[in-house]
């Protein structure tokens, strides 16, 4: 009789397993990322659509060039339009690229001697925390957001956290959480408020929100911006980080969701999505951008990537700008 009870107990399990084979990974996903759902019924579509980016995982994962991993992730319950609704730019920036400036100048790059091994202003001191957008799509003002705190910095000032929210609400030419293009970013902080006031003192809200900006607590200022390239020219990126700051640049970010580790090589060039490089180096044998996101820590290398350097990966180097300090 137990012989019997055991065999009908391990029948049952085996059963259960060939189900939902999937029913433990997102019970350990829920408890890791914390995620919780209102009814059972939810849960239970969250559940389908969790399998369904599993197995999306797995096909990039059997269709990528280089060494990049894809799995789980915080975003693993959302499907691909909800995860393009709440963290990338919308449709309707997309189809307008048009408004970006692309009448700007091209910057005078460095006469310089590459590091052999690479570098990152992170190493420099000139790189602020990783921040998280949450469920808004304001990618665009958190890259001008970090690019003027590195260059502030580099200026002599103080290395002091800005407020992209400040961005969101004000900047009028943009479309707040459903996206922009860091060229408003900057115009608007030269034309219209001329500077940024501080993360603290203008709180991120991770909506779009009334403006609020205050001329007195204006805390960094910008001149001018420039692009580094026009041309995807991608050794024009590595000679300008050499010598002179990290890089804001718009990519493909539609299979960054699933990204778990090493260096992506194969990707999109549709940019719905601004980020920051901040250095690059010599990554599992493949020479790799280091891309700084907006996703918070809990997502890649404690908010970071690797994508690879030398074919315009993910549009990295179509979009590449810069600003000088006032």
């Amino acid at each position: 009789m137990k012989v019997l009870l055991a065999l009908t107990l391990c029948v049952c399990v085996a059963l259960a397993v060939e189900i939902d084979p999937l029913l433990g990974k997102f019970s350990e996903f829920r408890e890791r990322f914390g995620k919780k759902y209102a009814t059972p019924e939810e849960q239970a579509k969250r559940f389908e659509i969790f399998k369904q980016n599993v197995a999306r995982a797995e096909e990039l994962q059997r269709n990528e060039e280089g060494t990049a991993t894809y799995g789980i992730t915080k975003f693993s319950d959302l499907t691909p339009e909800e995860f393009s609704q709440m963290y990338l730019m919308s449709n309707e920036v997309l189809a307008n690229p048009a408004s970006r400036y692309h009448l700007a100048p091209l910057v005078e790059l460095p006469n310089v001697t590459l590091p052999a091994d690479g570098m990152d202003w992170r190493d420099k001191g000139a790189v602020t925390k990783v921040y998280n957008q949450a469920q808004c799509g304001s990618c665009w003002a958190f890259s001008a957001t970090e690019t003027v705190e590195s260059y502030w910095h580099l200026c002599g000032h103080e290395l002091v956290s800005l407020s992209p929210q400040q961005i969101v609400d004000c900047d009028r030419t943009s479309y707040g959480c459903n996206g922009g293009w860091t060229e408003h970013a900057y115009d608007y902080l030269i034309k219209t408020s001329h500077g940024q006031e501080t993360l603290a003192d203008y709180p991120y809200t991770a909506r779009d929100g009334t403006c609020r900006f205050n001329s007195n607590m204006v805390k960094a200022k910008i001149a001018s911006w420039s692009y580094v390239t026009k041309t995807k020219d991608e050794n024009a990126m590595t000679k300008w980080l050499a010598d002179k700051g990290p890089l804001s640049v718009c990519v493909d970010a539609s299979t960054w969701s699933s990204y778990t580790g090493g260096v992506v090589k194969s990707c999109g060039r549709s940019l719905n999505h601004c980020v920051q490089v901040t250095g690059w180096s010599t990554v599992n044998g493949v020479p790799a951008w280091h891309v700084r996101n907006s996703w918070g820590t809990d997502w890649g290398y404690s908010g970071y990537m690797y994508v690879a350097i030398g074919s315009d990966v993910c549009g990295i180097a179509e979009d590449v700008t810069v600003v000088t300090c006032a």
